[in-house]
């Protein structure tokens, strides 16, 4: 199973976030989100972490820059997710980032049920399952 690198942003359904989480101030991961046109679905979270860096305004404190998921789809692929704590561009940017996917090796490109997306930089297709509910 080979990473890919995405670096999009994705857009949270609303209703589906983690709401225990977000009582204890962290972000809410959602179980659905849209990217590039589709609904992906978690099944699982694998792992979660936390990014911190400095006070950039001189103090020595410490602060949350970026939470992190691996998570697995409902399709059985691997995606690391994470959540922007200081969106670029002010209050309006992405606060959701998909950074990238491992693609599930027991199923083919050609399989029913997959989406074809093309990498731009490189030309190359590449399959990708789509998440159908």
């Amino acid at each position: 199973m080979s990473e890919r690198f995405i670096s999009e942003a994705i857009q949270p359904v609303t209703e589906t976030y983690d709401t225990a989480r977000m009582a204890t101030g962290e972000p809410g991961l959602p179980r659905e989100f849209l990217w590039r046109g589709k609904t992906i679905r978690v099944a699982s979270v694998l792992r979660t972490w936390r990014e911190t860096g400095r006070c950039r305004h001189g103090s020595p404190e410490q602060y949350v820059r970026k939470h992190w998921y691996e998570i697995v789809t409902a399709g059985n692929d691997t995606m690391k997710l994470y959540f922007d704590r200081q969106p670029r561009g002010g209050r309006h940017g992405a606060r959701w980032w998909l950074f990238s996917i491992s693609e599930s090796e027991k199923s083919p490109a050609t399989d029913r049920g997959r989406l074809k997306i093309i990498d731009k930089k490189s030309k190359t297709g590449h399959a990708l399952r789509s998440e159908k509910g």
